[in-house]
């Protein structure tokens, strides 16, 4: 009983730990990416593109990548305000996009998974 009771109570602090470190957060919520794109020394594109330096990247930019017809007539550059926004819908952003993902509607989320991103640059947190 008393194992359970501090399993729980560990588990309970967690989330309060994750809002204390954004990067480490980002790094959880980036595992819903991680199926299709890849960040860090050794990214490449897969089934979605490596996300290295994807804030202040072209949209549709990334070489190895067969991006959509939609992403590459998009015409943007990510800046943090669009990335939070294709988060939350991309369709809504560049309608006809090949990602088959539907959105995060958690706010603090977006936060820190941008976080998370923003420590990639080059390719190294």
């Amino acid at each position: 009983m008393r194992a359970l009771v501090l399993s729980l109570s560990l588990l309970a602090a967690m989330p309060h730990a994750q809002a204390a470190d954004p990067l480490a957060a980002g790094r959880l919520a980036f595992k819903r990416c991680a199926n299709c794109h890849q960040v860090g020394p050794t990214a490449r594109s897969n089934f979605g593109p490596q996300l290295n330096g994807i804030v202040g990247r072209r949209a549709g930019a990334v070489p190895d990548f067969a991006y959509s017809p939609a992403m590459k007539r998009a015409g943007f550059v990510w800046t943090e305000q669009n990335l939070a926004a294709f988060l939350r819908d991309p369709d809504a952003v560049v309608p006809g996009n090949k990602m088959r993902f539907w959105g995060i509607g958690n706010e603090r989320q977006i936060a820190d998974l941008l976080a998370y991103l923003r420590s990639f640059k080059t390719g190294k947190p």
